[in-house]
């Protein structure tokens, strides 16, 4: 730039000599060329102005982009941690502390800590030309162990234990919206959900401790109207991370939403929930070329017999203090010959009175009929009916205290004798959550 504006200035010097070589016999005077070169200057430096600025504010344009970009980007990514804590109480003071068939409120006389989790996510916006997303949920505490910490399902829980969910999102522009996840996912099979804060209970029901906690694999829901959803998935099996056979499990599912205040939702699960190769229960060093905990032993015979799980639940909300609730399922593991197929059956009621805004109470009862000892390990009759009591002290705080009484038709339970069984249960918590982060509404 500072030579291309030389050679303009030397241009205009040398035009100005020969003007006043010309001046001598016909040109402008002396003065008159002085003033045409001041003038010549004063635009040759308001030329080199504007050209210098330009790039200047092209680039302030672009770094004001990307600000916006970034900001626009932070500002969609929410985060939040749960911290998950409680005492119970059980009436039948049981040997060990243990309370049988319960999913997180598994000791008694104990103060506990049931989670303490980790989410981000960025959700899709269509609107704002975003098609992907993602989410992580990481878990630590004694409702792990419940759902990721049985050898029964997964190969090598000790991998992946503390990753509850992991999975991105991308969005189809097909019909109403295709979304596609990949990835580890919680199962929406059954009512109930992992978060206590998002529950109208603080203990589990029976049936989100048999249903299954989690997938991997890939699943799409299509949006056909505002009122209906189409879902499929296509996984690994109930709560393998991991496969242990080549089969893979499906799911296709219908949620019908004909109103802001009711949802019915109903699926059907196709499963083959029995490994092909023995499981390697305590991994030390490998034997083999890869690693630990991987095996190559076959299981002979291999059994291939399915799992069917018919699930199906409603939420209705005629006001909005008030919220009525029902889930009914049908879960069916066919058996090796000659035995016959081990099934469940039953459904849960539930339902939940916000009193103030602070304070709500919830009521649950459920039935739960186990043939084959497919969830409990014995053929019995199950019954549960809760009650729980909210104070909401500040948004991100909750305090819930709780009675549940099981109950069965033969003798189950435990007691403070080895051998002594009854045919009940009745427990008393106290639940106090904590939450903080971006993240709003129902995890």
């Amino acid at each position: 730039m500072k030579s291309i504006v030389r050679i303009i200035v030397i241009g205009g010097c040398a035009v100005g000599l020969c003007a006043q070589s010309a001046a001598a016999q016909t040109g402008p005077s002396r003065d008159e060329l002085l003033t045409r070169i001041n003038a010549l200057e004063a635009q040759l430096a308001e030329l080199k102005a504007l050209v210098e600025q330009k790039p200047v504010e092209a680039a302030a344009a672009e770094v004001a982009q990307d600000e916006r970009l970034y900001s626009d980007y932070l500002h969609d990514l929410k985060f939040g941690a749960v911290l998950d804590t409680y005492y119970g109480f059980n009436v039948n003071r049981p040997i060990g502390r243990v309370n049988l068939l319960r999913a997180y409120d598994i000791t008694s006389n104990n103060f506990s800590l049931s989670q303490a989790s980790f989410a981000i996510e960025s959700a899709p916006d269509v609107d704002a030309g975003r098609r992907f997303g993602g989410r992580v949920d990481l878990q630590y505490g004694q409702a792990t162990e419940t759902l990721q910490g049985s050898l029964a399902n997964e190969p090598r829980p000790w991998v992946y234990r503390n990753v509850f969910q992991a999975f991105g999102t991308y969005v189809a522009p097909v019909a109403g919206g295709l979304t596609i996840d990949f990835g580890k996912w919680a199962s929406a099979l059954g009512y109930e959900n992992n978060y206590s804060k998002d529950q109208i209970n603080y203990t589990r029901s029976f049936w989100f401790n048999f249903l299954p906690f989690y997938h991997m694999g890939a699943r799409a829901a299509l949006k056909t109207s505002d009122a209906v959803t189409l879902n499929y998935w296509i996984t690994n099996g109930t709560q393998q991370t991991e496969a242990f056979n080549n089969f893979k499990d499906q799911m296709v599912g219908l949620v019908l939403q004909p109103s802001k205040t009711f949802t019915w939702t109903s699926n059907y699960y196709l499963g083959q929930e029995h490994p092909d190769v023995q499981t390697v229960q305590t991994p030390g060093t490998p034997t083999i070329a890869t690693q630990p905990g991987l095996s190559i032993v076959p299981v002979q015979p291999y059994f291939t017999g399915k799992l069917q799980i018919f699930d199906t639940y409603a939420n209705w909300q005629p006001t909005a203090s008030t919220t009525f609730a029902v889930e009914a399922d049908y879960v069916t593991s066919q058996n090796p010959v000659p035995a016959s197929a081990s099934y469940v059956t039953g459904g849960a009621l539930y339902a939940r009175r916000q009193l103030t805004p602070r304070t709500a109470i919830g009521v649950r009862a459920e039935y739960l009929a186990d043939r084959g000892g497919l969830f409990s390990g014995t053929t019995q009759n199950l019954k549960e009916a809760t009650v729980t009591y909210d104070f909401r002290v500040n948004e991100g705080f909750l305090v819930r205290g709780e009675w549940r009484s099981d109950f069965s038709n033969v003798p189950f339970f435990l007691t403070s004798t080895p051998g002594a069984l009854k045919t009940s249960q009745d427990t008393a918590t106290l639940g106090v959550i904590w939450w903080w982060g971006t993240k709003r509404g129902v995890w």
